[in-house]
C-alpha cells in the first residue's frame, strides 16, 4: 500500500503563488507516474499536471500551461506543483496521485493510489 499526503494549499490573491508538496510513503516502488489533479465543486476532477519517472516527460492540461510547474525528487519520494499567476479558476480541491504503470495519463482511473486532497482557493 502506498500513502500520499498533500501540502501547501491555502488561501491565495488573484496573481498569486502556491507550491504543492506531496510525499509517498508506505510499499512504494521506484517507477511511478505522479499527477496532479483537482475538482472545483460540481465539476469533474481533471489533471492538471503529470511526470514520469525518473521526470524526463511532464504534461500539462491546456489551462495551466505557461503558469504552473510540475517537479519531483525521487531521493524524497515527493513531488510538486509549483502555481503562478494563479486565477480564481483556478479554486478547486488538488489532489496527489500514483500510477505504478508509468504513464502521465489524462484519465483518472489510470492511477492507482490517491491523495486525500488539498484546498487551493484564489480570490479575485
Amino acid at each position: 500500500q502506498v500513502q500520499l499526503v498533500e501540502s501547501g494549499g491555502g488561501l491565495v490573491q488573484a496573481g498569486g503563488s502556491l507550491r504543492l508538496s506531496c510525499a509517498a510513503s508506505g510499499r512504494i516502488g521506484s517507477i511511478y507516474a505522479m499527477g496532479w489533479f483537482r475538482q472545483a465543486p460540481g465539476k469533474e476532477r481533471e489533471l492538471v499536471a503529470a511526470i514520469n519517472w525518473p521526470g524526463s516527460s511532464t504534461r500539462y492540461a491546456d489551462s495551466v500551461k505557461g503558469r504552473f510547474t510540475i517537479s519531483r525528487d525521487n531521493a524524497k519520494n515527493s513531488v510538486y506543483l509549483q502555481m503562478n499567476a494563479l486565477k480564481p479558476e483556478d479554486t478547486a480541491v488538488y489532489y496527489c496521485a500514483a500510477d505504478r504503470r508509468n504513464l502521465i495519463a489524462t484519465n483518472n482511473d489510470e492511477y492507482d493510489y490517491w491523495g486525500q486532497g488539498t484546498q487551493v482557493t484564489v480570490s479575485s
